[in-house]
Formats: C-alpha cells, sequence, structure tokens
C-alpha cells in the first residue's frame, strides 16, 4: 500500500521572485493536526523527489495549502515553481511534527514565530479555534529581510478578521507583528534582536517575557532556531515535546529546497 496519495494542483501563487504557495485537492482520508508538516513531491527525471512542507491550510479545509521558497538548484523546488493548475503532486499520508499545542503547558499568551516559509505552520493554527481557547493572545511573528516577503499580510490582516466563524476570536486575541531586516518598515529588525531588546514586547503592550505564561513556538531558519532557542533555555524556558509538555517547542524539519 503507498504512503502517498495523488493530488491535483488546483492553484499556484507568486508572491514575488523567491516566493511561491500552491494549493492542491484533499482526499477525504487525509487527516492532521494545526501545525505539522508532511512529505510533498513530484516526479523529476523519472524518480519522486519527496521533501517536508508544513500544511498551511486549516484542518478543516477541504484543500491542502503549502508555501515554498524557490531554491534555482533545489532538487525539488527548481521544478515546483513552474506548477500549474492541474499538475500532479504526491502527498505523503501521515503528517507529523512537534509544532502542536498539545506540547505546550498552559499559558497567557502564545508567541509564533516564524521566519520566511516558516510561517507556513502558523497560517495553520492561526485558523484552529483551539489556539484561543487555550490562550489570551495569540502573537504572530514574521521576520523577513523584505517587505515583499510578508506574504499573507493581506489574508491575516484583513480577511482573517472578517472570517464567517473566527472573525471576533481573531480581532480580538490576534497579534501580527510583521517585522523586515532590509528595507524601512514600520517594525524594523531581526527577531531575536527584538525579543532580546524587548522592543517586540513593548510594541505590543505586553509584558515582557516570562516562563511562568509565555509559551513560544518556532519555525524558520537555522540560525533563527538556534539563536531563539538559546534566548528562551537562558530565560528558564524548557522545550516540550509530545512526551511532556513544555514552555516553547521549535520545528526541525524546516524546507530550504
Amino acid at each position: 500500500m503507498s504512503a502517498l496519495n495523488e493530488e491535483q494542483v488546483l492553484s499556484v501563487h507568486h508572491w514575488n521572485d523567491t516566493l511561491f504557495s500552491f494549493t492542491t485537492t484533499r482526499n477525504p482520508s487525509f487527516r492532521f493536526r494545526s501545525g505539522q508538516f508532511t512529505m510533498v513531491g513530484m516526479e523529476i527525471d523519472g524518480k519522486r523527489v519527496m521533501r517536508a512542507y508544513s500544511l498551511a491550510s486549516a484542518h478543516y479545509d477541504d484543500t491542502l495549502e503549502f508555501f515554498s521558497i524557490k531554491v534555482p538548484d533545489g532538487p525539488l523546488t527548481s521544478k515546483l515553481q513552474y506548477l500549474k493548475e492541474g499538475n500532479v503532486l504526491y502527498i505523503g499520508k501521515k503528517p507529523t511534527g512537534t509544532l502542536l499545542i498539545d506540547n505546550l503547558k498552559p499559558g497567557r499568551n502564545a508567541y509564533l514565530i516564524g521566519t520566511g516559509t516558516g510561517l507556513a505552520p502558523f497560517l495553520s493554527l492561526i485558523k484552529d479555534p483551539d489556539i484561543y481557547e487555550r490562550f489570551e493572545n495569540i502573537v504572530l511573528v514574521h521576520g523577513c529581510r523584505n517587505t515583499s516577503d510578508l506574504a499573507y499580510y493581506e489574508m491575516i490582516t484583513k480577511e482573517l478578521p472578517e472570517h464567517e466563524l473566527l472573525g471576533d476570536l481573531i480581532r480580538d486575541q490576534l497579534r501580527y507583528y510583521p517585522t523586515v531586516t532590509r528595507e524601512p518598515f514600520r517594525n524594523r529588525g531581526r527577531v531575536t534582536d527584538l525579543i532580546t531588546s524587548g522592543k517586540l514586547f513593548d510594541d505590543l503592550d505586553l509584558p515582557q517575557m516570562d516562563s511562568a505564561q509565555d509559551r513560544f513556538i518556532l519555525c524558520g531558519s537555522p540560525g533563527m532556531l538556534a539563536d531563539t532557542k538559546t534566548i528562551l533555555e537562558d530565560a528558564g524556558f524548557v522545550e516540550g515535546n509530545s512526551s511532556v509538555p513544555g514552555d516553547y517547542v521549535i520545528e526541525k524539519a524546516f524546507v530550504e529546497k
């Protein structure tokens, strides 16, 4: 029995020269939890090339959505970026991952810290009513180099607050903090610098981070993950997993190719 489902590409959106997203059909038997990833791939030169991708769609959506960078020499994205509607992709049947709210201890504020396409699992999480029941404030921090990299900006700021079922929760509890490093923008700087300086919390009018009430979910570049992990552990935060919930969780399967 195959470990993959064949799905058809429904749409492709190019955000800029380096980022794109795509949606596919969803096999009725495919189930996943917000924050998880699965394998995605295609036939290239007679071989199936697969990579791990976070699911950007809500767990209840009828379609699947993924967010990707374009790597010119990448084994997969060098071809994947040219997807067209109707193309066939292979989707792994067994999603997995550590970015689950069940892997966190109860708290007041949930900080979703992502850089680049590390935003993807958070797009699923912020559309999940469970996270709004668990935490008072959901803080989505998206760090990028340029303003054009702030994919899904309009969806997060305009569409989600008007969501038919979640709109009230999102307007009351979701705090979106986009930041860039290479262009003028209202929020400037690396995510780690904004955390260590306290500017992130000051700008949001929230208390400085405290392991007694704050929880962090991290997904993004290896450098950001390593640096933020050090910052959190130096401040007394403990990493969680499926066996023992903690103060933060980190995704180690970030896709770059």
